[in-house]
């Protein structure tokens, strides 16, 4: 199967999420240490290293981060987001000033690391499942402000997006079937105020649940902290009328066995909640 990268996030999103980083080491007296001790015209070639093995993923960031410092610093990426990582290798050549690349040093390797990371325990998950037609996907169990960089490496990291926002889709969960009184009446009122483009999934923790929400034929069904043998069960009653999906505290040992009851995805929060970060250096040669 081929593997088709997301492309790059457009400059004009992520541009907020950079300059905030960046304020967090500038505001209120910008680099004094580097103004101290490094003469303004002083031009340097420092290269970007991976120091451990990996997947690489938050080079849009990083760039971004090194251009709203200076536009005039060259950044020149080796090898592109997606590729596997390997220890001291170089993986971008930054060149300019010296000042403005100092400046956006931590800046650049927190965005590389974070990412990196991400995309790093997406592709472990994802290749525990490779065999199968389950695929992994991410939850919005994200970093505060975040979102839409970890998302996008768990892209790279070849997993798949959850919805993105709470307008994405109508994502009916435990304590809103409570509120609305049970299955039948939220799936009632979901088919009633959702319009022909919503779509609709409702989370079920039991196999009762799941036979009330199928008359309904929601276009997905969340299947939550599940034993395999319900999974299996729930695969049988659903006979592909929805698209199943399983959660539930989904571990690296945990997600092959689950895909193999025939659910279509497996949602894993850990993918960004529970971060493995990359260690990259900035190093002059």
């Amino acid at each position: 199967m081929t593997t088709i990268l997301p492309g790059s996030i457009p400059d004009l999103l992520i541009e907020p999420l950079v300059r905030l980083a960046l304020m967090e080491d500038l505001v209120p007296a910008g680099d004094i240490t580097s103004d101290s001790v490094v003469t303004a015209e002083t031009q340097i070639e420092l290269l970007i290293r991976s120091r451990e093995h990996g997947v690489l993923a938050g080079t849009d960031a990083a760039r971004l981060a090194v251009k709203l410092i200076d536009r005039d610093v060259a950044c020149d990426w080796r090898i592109v987001e997606g590729a596997a990582l390997q220890p001291g290798e170089i993986i971008g050549v930054l060149r300019g000033n010296a000042r403005s690349i100092l400046m956006a040093e931590r800046t650049v390797l927190n965005f590389l690391g974070h990412l990196s990371g991400i995309a790093t325990t997406t592709a472990s998950y994802a290749a525990t499942i490779a065999d199968t037609p389950t695929r992994v996907t991410c939850t919005r169990k994200t970093t505060p402000g975040l979102r839409l960089l970890e998302k996008r490496a768990v892209l790279v990291g070849g997993g798949v997006n959850h919805r993105h926002s709470l307008g994405d889709a109508v994502l009916i969960k435990d304590n809103h079937i409570f509120a609305a009184g049970g299955v039948s009446a939220a799936l009632e009122r979901a088919h009633a105020a959702a319009g022909h483009m919503r779509v609709i999934e409702i989370e079920v923790d039991t196999l009762e649940q799941l036979v009330e929400a199928l008359p309904y034929k929601p276009h997905c069904i969340l299947l939550d902290n599940m034993s395999l043998g319900d999974l299996r069960e729930a695969v049988r009653l659903t006979a592909r009328q929805s698209i199943l999906e399983a959660s539930g505290n989904v571990t690296l040992d945990s997600i092959r066995d689950i895909a193999m009851t025939g659910v279509d995805y497996v949602s894993v929060g850990a993918l960004t909640h529970r971060l493995r970060r990359l260690d990259f250096g900035l190093d002059a040669s």
